[in-house]
């Protein structure tokens, strides 16, 4: 059977509808693992869980990856599966390193990430493998909870008939942090933005294609913690569905609080890092002024057969939006002159918030994006980026359609890219809002009015009409104020 991209809206997993695995015919598997020195004795144990696997062991592979261990990782003597080792440079931290490595190496289609001290069910790899045989792009994420074994040895994990929560149920065992996200989001079946979040790389499932589409594990990362959550947030950007697979359970060898303090300073020390990759507000400073590797909103500026004078006046009006984590994207391959194209280089170029459009789109400029905005050259509104995420809400996509048939539009870009790849509309994976050209203050751009000498008569009455609030009235007397002490000193000057 050949996987297909998900048609669901939202994340709404359960529409989907999942045929029953053949198991006579189940797909080939590629099990990487990550690993160091320090847990020897735990990796043991987890291949022992391997081996209990239901799924035929001809028809998955494990890679290992060594992360510069001293003494070199052997392959363990006389095991039934297939394991091959990879060994790496240690340079810090390096499971993202590995993982990326583990997946370049792998030699089939489903890619299944599993840390080297976890236990996991027998119906493991099963568990996520029938997800991946149906679907293209969905990442399949199964949970875990932490026991302590260290008096349990891999020949008892190797030649237990039941399961392992038979065998630990008389251990006390710590619930992950993941069990609560979702109890709270009814197994991820809702609308949130963060869903992402409960991407965890010790257990988790993808097909190479996507994967590889997502852009792999950021090999960047030289620190405990957060390089998955960064993966799963790409791959939810891009489209990918999150499947929470309760029966692709593990055990974590050891209790959640071991080694916590140290995990939580990486924590702190990486906040810097992932606030430039993920762009939510869970993860970097609401604070004005401040500019991102990652923007959270992209806003091109079409700006066919439109004087560069409107142009420059929607660039700069967007540049001043109360939303400071933005880039304005103009579309120069419409500008009619290579006079104006001069203008607009010079003008925005050197500009870090603005790009000039390339042949590539919007989304393939800027992947990890969460919202897109296109918008024409000749749109003004105070504010229009804030207010239109503001009539958005929790809808996949809005529009305010203009009296000269253009529109303003705001876009989420998961949807976007699943409509790509499924060949389907943005409307088919959400709910879609009209908003009117008034509650976003929208307003036609006059050339006449933006080349007006700045103390004319004519621009003050223009800045007297546009006060609409306490700040705009502060703002106009300012203006005011400045404009009279050039023109005095311009006479003086003359004088």
């Amino acid at each position: 059977m050949n996987p297909k991209p998900t048609t669901v809206q939202y994340n709404n997993w359960r529409q989907a509808k999942l045929p029953p695995q053949d198991m006579r015919a189940p797909p080939p598997v590629s099990i990487i693992i990550p690993y160091y020195q320090t847990h020897r004795a735990e990796l043991a144990k987890t291949l022992a869980a391997l081996e209990r696997q239901t799924y035929p062991r001809d028809m998955f592979e494990v890679i290992i990856v060594d992360d510069g261990s001293d003494p070199p990782l052997a392959l363990p003597p006389s095991t039934p599966l297939n394991i091959s080792v990879i060994r790496q440079e240690r340079r810090g931290y390096g499971a993202s390193r590995a993982r990326a490595a583990g997946a370049r190496a792998a030699a089939y289609d489903i890619l299944l990430f599993l840390d080297s001290d976890m236990l996991v069910e027998s119906d493991w790899i099963a568990a996520h493998a029938r997800w991946h045989c149906a679907f293209s792009d969905v990442l399949t994420l199964g949970n875990r909870a932490f026991v302590a074994v260290d008096d349990i040895d891999a020949e008892t994990i190797r030649r237990r008939p039941g399961s392992l929560k038979e065998l630990f149920s008389n251990r006390p065992a710590d619930a992950s942090w993941v069990q609560e996200i979702l109890d709270k989001t009814d197994d991820l079946h809702s609308k949130s933005d963060d869903l992402f979040v409960v991407a965890v790389g010790a257990n988790l499932g993808m097909r190479k294609e996507f994967y590889e589409l997502v852009g792999g594990f950021d090999e960047s990362f030289m620190r405990w913690g957060l390089e998955d959550t960064e993966l799963g947030y790409r791959a939810y950007i891009r489209g990918g569905l999150l499947i929470p697979v309760r029966q692709a359970f593990s055990w974590h060898q050891g209790p959640w609080n071991a080694g916590r303090e140290n995990k939580t300073r990486n924590i702190r020390i990486m906040e810097g890092k992932i606030s430039h990759l993920i762009a939510h507000p869970a993860f970097r400073p609401d604070k004005p002024g401040r500019t991102y590797a990652v923007p959270q909103y992209v806003v091109t500026v079409e700006a066919t057969r439109c004087p560069v004078d409107k142009v420059v006046k929607a660039v700069e009006h967007i540049l001043a939006d109360r939303v400071h984590d933005l880039v304005v994207r103009i579309q120069t391959d419409a500008l009619d002159d290579s006079e104006s194209m001069d203008r607009i280089r010079d003008m925005f170029g050197p500009d870090p918030r603005v790009r000039l459009a390339s042949t590539r789109s919007a989304l393939d400029e800027f992947p990890a994006s969460p919202f897109h905005i296109s918008l024409p050259a000749a749109v003004f509104g105070k504010d229009l980026v804030y207010r239109l995420r503001l009539q958005l809400g929790d809808a996949v996509t809005a529009v305010a359609n203009l009296p000269d048939g253009s529109g303003v539009y705001i876009t989420r870009a998961w949807a976007l890219n699943r409509a790509w790849r499924a060949g389907k509309s943005v409307s088919d994976f959400g709910e879609t809002r009209t908003i009117s050209a008034k509650a976003l203050n929208i307003k036609p751009i006059d050339a006449e009015i933006a080349n007006r000498p700045p103390g004319s008569i004519a621009r003050a009455s223009d800045r007297l009409r546009a006060v609409q609030s306490t700040a705009d009235a502060w703002l106009f007397a300012k203006w005011a104020a400045s404009a009279v002490l050039r023109r005095t000193a311009g006479k003086s000057r003359r004088a």
